[in-house]
């Protein structure tokens, strides 16, 4: 092999393992940054997961959604569920028809903290943080709360968005809901459900 020959090679070999080396990074990174997003949307996920338990408790207290943080973090905090049992007493009516009787007795309270919010964890956790993405500086989900026509009929609905999403692939704009930003409830329908699920 003439001397040529022999420096072709070298310089070909060197080209080779850096482009193999640039090769191995680049997949690693992406491998890597996949990762990182995935993490970071559970933890996003799991944040809206308990804005929705306590937007849900706070509906069955006080007959609306809040969109109002400090409002629902107070009442996650220091607010209580009322325990009640009903029951029904049926009176058959002269004429062939019954009528019902409904009874509801208040049984005791229980504060909201200790119904959904059991774990261990949540004996210290800052309540009035429940607003702010996961690994943003303090930015804020989006809430929004309204009464609706619906059916003929006037009802709440809430949705609440991560509106700084991490994953660059998720726009407001996409067609495919579970491709739009991390986000429960609907603006127009009555649903509670996160587009994750």
């Amino acid at each position: 092999m003439s001397l040529q020959n022999k420096i072709i090679s070298y310089v070909l070999l060197a080209i080779s393992l850096v482009l193999g080396f640039f090769l191995v990074n680049n997949i690693k990174f992406a491998i890597e940054e996949e990762e990182r997003i995935a993490a970071s949307e559970e933890e996003v996920k799991n944040k809206l997961m308990l804005i929705r338990d306590a937007e849900i408790a706070y509906q069955s207290v006080k007959g609306k959604y809040t969109s109002n943080w400090d409002s629902l973090a107070k009442f996650v905090e220091s607010d209580i569920f009322y325990i009640t049992q009903k029951t029904e007493q049926i009176i058959s009516l002269s004429y062939g028809a019954d009528s019902v009787i409904v009874h509801i007795d208040t049984l005791g309270t229980k504060p909201v903290l200790d119904s959904l919010f059991k774990d261990p964890i949540f004996a210290t956790y800052d309540f009035s943080n429940l607003k702010y993405i996961p690994n943003t500086e303090n930015l804020a989900f989006d809430i929004f709360t309204e009464k609706i026509e619906k059916g003929g009929v006037i009802v709440d609905v809430i949705e609440v968005k991560d509106v700084a999403p991490v994953n660059p692939n998720r726009k407001e704009d996409s067609d495919i809901r579970n491709r739009k930003p991390l986000r429960f409830g609907s603006r127009t329908d009555i649903t509670t459900s996160g587009n994750w699920e």
